[in-house]
């Protein structure tokens, strides 16, 4: 049931009385995994972002001091991934049954007497959402501290093994993400099906953009016919597994900075 994770830091294996005896539970890091099942070309199995993310987690855990308080929930291997829709095989969940399934899940986990939590988020389509949850939460609850953050954000060394086309175009099912699914799970991966497809109909000599800080909503059908938005063709096993490494290394980071973090607390006297 623990996939990649390692079992002693799986918190379903815990019982309730482990959880209840378990010492300074503000401390504990609570990771909550939230990808995706969506459609990543013809050559990529549906599960990639849940994958992904489930892959990188485990490995930084097994990883990390084991001084260092931190469990993984089970994943949630479904979110908000509508930009697919009209691909078959994609599931997605509306905005607001996803907002109530991620904070009736941390509320879950405050009750339990814990005080971080991180959602583990690594599907493109929905960082908006995981930032309105914890923001939500840090309203409601004084003492929860709630971490909203993206699997890929972390320092790693992708510009090091991707084109620079690619680092800025290859957002979905590219060489990236198939590099890193054959080093995690490569019977599933198809490389003989892999196609190149960039996005077409970009507007050219223009502020907007497909992503950054002036774009346009789009969904993937607008872009690509394959789903491919990347070249997954030039992936390999041996980039995903220094990805995979880089990903996770940055992840036993940010979980030991989690485990220190203390809530700047301005307005108390």
């Amino acid at each position: 049931m623990h996939s990649f994770i390692p079992p002693e830091r799986f918190f379903p294996y815990l019982t309730w009385t482990d959880i209840q005896a378990m010492p300074d539970k503000e401390n504990v890091v609570i990771i909550q995994p939230v990808g995706a099942i969506e459609q990543h070309g013809p050559h990529l199995p549906i599960i990639v972002d849940s994958a992904i993310g489930v892959g990188v987690i485990g490995k930084a855990l097994a990883k990390l001091d084991a001084n260092v308080p931190a469990y993984v929930l089970p994943p949630l291997y479904y979110g908000k991934s509508n930009e697919h829709w009209h691909f078959p095989g994609t599931i997605s969940l509306s905005v607001p049954t996803l907002l109530a399934v991620l904070t009736e899940t941390a509320e879950s986990i405050y009750r339990a007497g814990f005080r971080k939590f991180v959602l583990m988020n690594s599907h493109g389509g929905q960082p908006q959402v995981m930032e309105i949850v914890a923001r939500d939460l840090r309203q409601k609850y004084d003492d929860f501290v709630v971490f909203p953050l993206f699997t890929w954000r972390v320092p790693h060394i992708a510009k090091e093994l991707i084109a620079p086309k690619e680092m800025e175009l290859g957002i979905h099912a590219g060489d990236a993400e198939t590099s890193i699914m054959l080093s995690l799970l490569p019977e599933q991966v198809k490389m003989e099906k892999a196609v190149a497809e960039y996005p077409q109909g970009l507007p050219e000599d223009s502020l907007l953009s497909m992503e950054g800080k002036l774009p346009f909503a789009w969904l993937t059908r607008d872009l690509s016919q394959s789903g491919v938005i990347g070249d997954p063709t030039v992936a390999t096993k041996e980039k995903g597994d220094r990805l995979l490494e880089s990903v996770s290394d940055g992840w036993v980071q940010v979980i030991k900075d989690i485990y220190k973090f203390r809530q700047p607390q301005a307005w108390k006297p």
